[in-house]
């Protein structure tokens, strides 16, 4: 009996050891949707810092993913607030989302959505996305450099 509970317990033992621990790492990767403009914006947060897309500050507390030997999992438990017009703070998202499932946890708002996209060690790292021939262009930022228009040329 005794060695029908040491096999049990060291099957038991093995599997837990076989489910790797998650990778935590120190930045998230977010899309942004600005519904008014069209324009998609990929943004990256450290850890506990936030950061303002429009009107709401994205702040991650946790990002994390899977080994390399384990199926691709991204996760990332997120905190997001609105600046209302009246300059108040209104938190509106706070939970985990899933790189995997955009629609199943990302932020709807009336004017912007935002999802995660990936977990990254460093700020630096380049992400590698693709892009699809319908996909946006990035803008620039607006700014008053390079706004002139040029008179066309006269017949």
């Amino acid at each position: 009996m005794t060695r029908i509970f040491l096999a049990a317990f060291a099957i038991a033992m093995s599997i837990h050891a076989a489910a790797a621990e998650p990778i935590k790492n120190p930045v998230a990767v977010f899309r942004g949707l600005d519904k008014i403009t069209g324009r998609i914006i990929t943004f990256d947060v450290r850890i506990d810092e936030t950061v303002q897309f429009g009107a709401l500050q994205v702040t991650p507390r946790v990002c994390n993913t899977r080994p390399p030997t384990e199926p691709e999992q991204t996760t990332a438990f997120v905190e997001i607030d609105e600046i209302t017009l009246s300059n108040e703070v209104q938190r509106i998202f706070t939970g985990w989302m899933f790189a995997s499932s955009p629609g199943l946890h990302a932020v709807e708002h009336p004017v912007y959505d935002v999802w995660l996209v990936n977990c990254k060690a460093s700020v630096d790292e380049m992400s590698e996305e693709p892009r699809g021939p319908d996909a946006l262009p990035e803008l620039a930022p607006d700014s008053d450099q390079g706004t002139e228009e040029e008179a066309p040329p006269e017949d």
